[in-house]
């Protein structure tokens, strides 16, 4: 599972990049379902001044679309950096059985408000880690870059 895990996290992190070159804040999500992605997404709230129009959102609305239904159950997000409370709630929503992610967001992060339980489908897993390094820095460079 680590090498899968590995594999799709890169499919992330080439989402995230994606995000980079439009100079939105680096994140980006896949949604996989039996071995096939089935939705991408990346930042794009500048694009749209939207709020709302984070990775995993726009990930989920894809995968939604591919499926033709709201719920994702057996499938699993791949996010760069951990999920918000907002996109944590979403994810609970579509009920994504696994959520994969790399970086933890010690500010906006959702365990710093469910430290308790986790906001996703009482039966959903979660990984966190994986190619962590690789995700953090892409976040740690980005926001680096706007400092200067």
């Amino acid at each position: 599972m680590i090498d899968e895990d590995e594999k799709f996290m890169r499919y992330a992190l080439a989402e995230a990049q994606a995000a980079l070159a439009e100079d939105e804040i680096p994140i980006g999500a896949v949604i996989v379902c039996n071995g096939r992605v089935i939705g991408r997404g990346h930042n794009l709230t500048e694009r749209l001044c939207d709020v709302t129009a984070h990775a995993e959102m726009q990930a989920i609305t894809a995968a939604a679309d591919t499926l033709g239904g709201k719920y994702l159950t057996d499938c699993t997000l791949y996010v760069t950096v951990e999920p918000c409370l907002m996109c944590a709630g979403a994810i609970g929503w579509s009920q994504i059985s696994r959520i994969v992610y790399g970086a933890e967001d010690d500010k906006r992060g959702y365990h710093i408000y469910t430290p308790q339980r986790q906001p996703f489908h009482p039966k959903a897993t979660v990984c966190a880690g994986v190619l962590r390094d690789e995700c953090a820095a892409l976040i740690k460079n980005f926001f680096a870059d706007k400092r200067k």
